[in-house]
């Protein structure tokens, strides 16, 4: 058989594979507005990020090859993302302008099938998904370099809102511009944490030129396309929002940097595979309070990853502790341990418990 009967075979071959895709496509579409008929009689949530993982991990688990599972994964993450809209369409918030790394966050965890809409603050974003405007928000909570987004972590005091899921985003900065040469930069914008996290570089390979903070790495791209011998630190794929050009490849200055953000809603997340639990504490005025509250989880081998204190502005020099452990404190088993904290504590609510979540390079 020569070359070109082959190739032709094996077109012929990938149209009815095609053809066979579609249809079972469309018959899992088919049951997923069954579900959804289902879900909107009983008012159950559409997001599920304890049955989503176990789907994906189940495919990954007798994917034989030679599909990569890092494309299984990509794959199946837009299937159940067109399932949910099919189901319900999903209104998603996150800090804009378009093309923000919590866009491009949202859009990698949540599927393309979901209603993404920016909005101008953190606070912005909360507010829409406790009124109920959007079903779901996407938060940055902290980062791998520069720690944790005060400002996500004070709206949790402001608003009664739940976390259903988590993402782990690797964070990589190019240098995008209408030029096509280093030379003729003579000025830089970009968000102050992406500035500061290719500081180095820039200085190393661009001294001199002008750095300017503004509010997004989104918004600086849109300034470098508008203005001649400017140029933006940001995410790759704002080349394609703003026709950039790339001068600078994975410029910052380490390369494991990652960014933890959240999965908000104005609802409890429901029982599932839960393996983690967020809480908000404040303890009381007394000697060894904070020590005492910590043993209450110490004794029972719950192990914290996070402890970190904010101000509690209602109360001046009072504080608020946000913490993360590993396990679900919302689980029967652990009934005794939520009195006991609440026992020594002056304030406390769980924020929610989900399960651990993916690590999706940028």
């Amino acid at each position: 058989m020569d070359q070109d009967t082959n190739l032709k075979r094996i077109r012929s071959e990938i149209s009815r594979l095609d053809q066979e895709i579609l249809e079972l496509l469309n018959r899992r579409a088919g049951l997923s507005l069954e579900v959804g008929n289902i879900k909107s009689r009983s008012r159950d949530n559409v997001f599920k990020p304890f049955r989503e993982k176990e789907v994906l991990n189940g495919l990954a688990q007798k994917n034989p090859g030679p599909l990569p599972e890092e494309h299984l994964r990509s794959i199946y993450r837009e299937i159940l993302s067109s399932s949910r809209s099919l189901q319900q369409p999903q209104k998603v918030v996150y800090l804009g302008p378009e093309g923000t790394f919590s866009y491009f966050a949202g859009v990698e965890y949540l599927g393309h099938s979901a209603r993404f809409t920016p909005k101008n603050s953190l606070e912005d974003v909360f507010r829409a998904v406790d009124t109920r405007e959007a079903e779901l928000g996407i938060i940055p909570l902290e980062n791998s370099m520069q720690g944790s987004v005060g400002q996500s972590l004070d709206m949790f005091l402001k608003f009664e809102i739940f976390i259903h899921a988590e993402v782990f985003f690797r964070i990589s900065h190019f240098l995008l511009s209408l030029e096509t040469d280093l030379e003729a930069i003579k000025k830089i914008y970009s968000h102050p944490l992406a500035l500061q996290q290719c500081s180095n570089w820039l200085r190393a390979n661009l001294p001199g030129v002008e750095v300017i903070p503004d509010e997004s790495t989104a918004r600086a791209a849109s300034r470098a396309a508008s203005e001649p011998g400017a140029a933006a630190v940001g995410h790759q794929k704002l080349t394609k929002f703003y026709e950039l050009n790339v001068l600078g490849n994975s410029i910052e200055d380490l390369p494991d940097n990652w960014t933890r953000f959240l999965i908000i809603s104005a609802h409890p997340p429901e029982a599932g595979n839960r393996e983690k639990t967020s809480l908000l504490f404040s303890v009381l005025d007394r000697p060894g309070s904070l020590v005492t509250a910590l043993q209450v989880l110490s004794v029972k081998g719950i192990n914290m990853r996070k402890l970190e204190s904010r101000p509690l502005r209602a109360e001046k020099w009072r504080y608020v502790f946000f913490a993360d452990v590993e396990c679900d404190l919302t689980a029967q088993d652990y009934a005794s341990v939520l009195k006991d904290l609440e026992d020594n504590c002056y304030y406390m609510r769980v924020l929610g418990s989900y399960p651990h979540g993916p690590q999706i390079l940028a």
